[in-house]
């Protein structure tokens, strides 16, 4: 097991401790005091009964959205790292810093919808630790393959992502392959990161992030179909998710180093 796999489980343990009412309320409005967190749409801090509800707090009340299909909007509160178009199935992880998105997803994506992604768009949406940590589904599709790539847990904050080379790659991850009403292809890749490292999936319970796992699973649906706007799981601590489209399927907002929540409008469909 990779040190920060190690480090991410001591983290957990103490995120997930329920602590007496006095001292989780200190630990909780402590948290919320230093990163500045905007509570407005949530329980008060004190409510939470470990650090981790805390960190992947469900929304009090549900945020309006445009519902029709002539968009896809934001899968999570987070900020637009990187974007543009895949060049011969090259992505970048942030300026000057590029990798093979085969690699990313692995075998178990077929060599056609790889090819239809070779000249496709993509776009990287980093969550901070003060972000709103659920995400949510951008379109109306059927889910069709979830992927779970075990690996490590480097953070994916700037620093890191400047520095080591196709971290995406090296770290855990969890891919699903998307097809849209009009059998458009796109995919969303939930990245782990350092601290707790875990992933939640609402619809597929046999997931288990940053466990001693080796070995690639792959899951496959007939039935699955997710709604725009639906949630569809949360970090247990900060991440990113990748979202990548087909050739010819969006046109992408520019939303490049910029704030972006849950519900804005990211691309608009052709």
């Amino acid at each position: 097991m990779h040190i920060t796999n190690k480090l991410s489980k001591y983290f957990e343990k103490f995120a997930s401790h329920e602590f007496s009412s006095p001292i989780q309320s200190f630990i909780n409005n402590g948290y919320v005091k230093l990163l500045g967190l905007n509570m407005s749409e949530f329980q008060t801090p004190s409510s939470y009964k470990t650090l981790n509800q805390l960190f992947t707090r469900a929304l009090v009340k549900p945020r309006s959205f445009d519902t029709t299909s002539s968009n896809f909007i934001c899968v999570a509160d987070s900020y637009v790292s990187a974007q543009g178009e895949i060049r011969d199935r090259i992505a970048l992880q942030i300026k000057g810093m590029s990798y093979d998105i085969e690699r990313l997803f692995t075998k178990y994506i077929s060599a056609e919808n790889i090819a239809k992604l070779k000249n496709g768009n993509f776009m990287n949406f980093y969550l901070s630790p003060k972000d709103y940590h659920r995400y949510h589904s951008p379109y109306d599709a059927k889910v069709t393959k979830l992927i779970h790539v075990p690996g490590k847990l480097y953070p994916v904050n700037f620093a890191y992502l400047n520095k080591q080379d196709e971290l995406f790659v090296e770290n855990e991850r969890v891919i699903l392959e998307c097809v849209t009403n009009d059998n458009k292809l796109f995919y969303m890749v939930y990245v782990g990161a350092l601290n707790v490292g875990k992933m939640v999936f609402e619809f597929e319970p046999r997931v288990a992030t940053n466990e001693d796992a080796t070995e690639i699973k792959v899951y496959e649906y007939n039935d699955l179909f997710i709604g725009k706007g639906d949630c569809l799981g949360y970090f247990k601590m900060g991440s990113t998710v990748l979202l990548f489209w087909e050739e010819n399927m969006v046109e992408l907002e520019d939303l490049l180093d910029h704030k972006v929540n849950f519900t804005d409008i990211i691309a608009t469909t052709k």
